[in-house]
């Protein structure tokens, strides 16, 4: 059952009500903020991460390079697309691949690789089943961001923990590259000139996802470069979303829906497996 949660600030004191919404992937929990002096009362909704049992097959992570996207100093926030190197970009991706209607998603990572200077290059984690304190509100997650980049970058290999779920160090995607398989991720390029993810004609849920943690690399506005194609195409299938070239928040969308639904995915050979797939 979900409850309500009425604190008594600046008292250790707590209650707790039955809140009649049971929402089965993700909860909103609602605090209500009490003023001890006026006895006033506000609520506040909070999203508690959903259950990835709940949710579809296989673990699902994210990675979007930001080719331009700012990575130390000072982020616009009034300019994301603009000073920021459509920093715009990379925030809606984070807003598909976490967010639920009413919770943020258990079984959904994604990683920022931002490249575009003035420091050296920095990865952002965004982990699902653990993140607190990022809301499904564009302009907010870019303020988190901007909140990292005021630390120094760490180096390559040494992950830190800004706040509980949100991550950051230095590499590109070599590294992640490299973690991932450590991991026995199963890595997959999205292009739309590649065959399709998904089994053609066959919209029977499968069953060889259960349990399988993918790995999904994108990019911003700007394809990848050929050194990152060279990279990623020597240990991973490249699988389209369709024909036609969509944006990088919409791409995330339609890989859910295909996760979510167990619809098989024809990925040839497994990245996992070190293999060059051709």
């Amino acid at each position: 059952m979900a409850w309500l949660l009425a604190r008594c600030p600046p008292w250790p004191c707590a209650r707790t009500y039955p809140l009649s919404q049971f929402l089965p992937v993700g909860l909103a929990m609602i605090r209500l903020e009490v003023n001890p002096n006026t006895s006033e009362s506000r609520p506040r909704r909070e999203f508690i991460a959903a259950d990835p049992d709940l949710l579809g097959m296989g673990e699902r992570r994210f990675a979007i390079i930001g080719h331009r996207a700012v990575n130390d100093g000072t982020l616009p926030l009034n300019d994301l697309a603009g000073a920021g190197g459509r920093m715009d970009v990379l925030v809606r991706a984070i807003n598909t691949a976490l967010f639920l209607s009413h919770g943020i998603r258990g079984d959904s990572d994604i990683t920022l690789h931002l490249m575009g200077g003035p420091g050296p290059p920095r990865r952002i984690w965004f982990e699902g089943s653990r993140l607190e304190g990022v809301h499904a509100d564009e302009r907010a997650i870019a303020g988190q961001i901007a909140k990292v980049l005021r630390e120094p970058t760490p180096p390559i290999g040494r992950l830190e923990e800004v706040w509980t779920g949100l991550w950051h160090s230095g590499g590109d995607i070599s590294t992640t590259i490299a973690e991932w398989r450590r991991e026995e991720v199963t890595l997959v390029r999205l292009d739309a000139d590649a065959p399709p993810l998904w089994v053609d004609g066959d919209s029977s849920p499968g069953g060889d996802e259960m349990g399988t943690k993918f790995g999904f690399f994108l990019s911003d506005d700007r394809s990848f470069t050929t050194e990152e194609i060279d990279v990623m195409d020597a240990v991973m299938p490249v699988r389209s979303l369709g024909a036609q070239w969509i944006q990088g928040h919409s791409a995330i969308a339609v890989v859910h829906h295909l996760l979510d639904n167990g619809l098989p995915l024809d990925l040839g050979e497994r990245a996992s497996s070190g293999e060059p797939a051709r």
